[in-house]
């Protein structure tokens, strides 16, 4: 996850060169410098290559000191996401049985 980061932000700032200076303590926020627009299409890019909507009532400014906290931040997105699909699941298959 860490290296697939990296290439969207190498992406974003459409500098692949900048590849060779990010590494997992790299600082997205400080060290990388999105602009606003950058940032808005670097969240984009991330939730389409991970598949995942970041819920941003959870997000913090915190999670993007480095790219590592970043990807440990989005692990736990997608698994929360992968439980609330399966919670939701469940819930429609007992409400079919109870309707039934």
């Amino acid at each position: 996850m860490i290296q697939s980061i990296m290439n969207i932000l190498c992406n974003i700032k459409e500098s692949p060169e900048m590849m060779s200076t990010l590494n997992p303590q790299t600082n997205i926020i400080q060290d990388v410098g999105l602009d606003s627009l950058q940032m808005i299409n670097f969240v984009l890019a991330i939730e389409d290559s991970f598949d995942l909507e970041i819920n941003y009532e959870t997000f913090d400014y915190e999670h993007m000191s480095t790219i590592e906290a970043f990807a440990s931040f989005l692990e736990k997105e997608k698994a929360s996401s992968a439980n609330g699909a399966s919670r939701e699941v469940m819930e429609s298959s007992n409400l079919s049985k109870i309707g039934g």
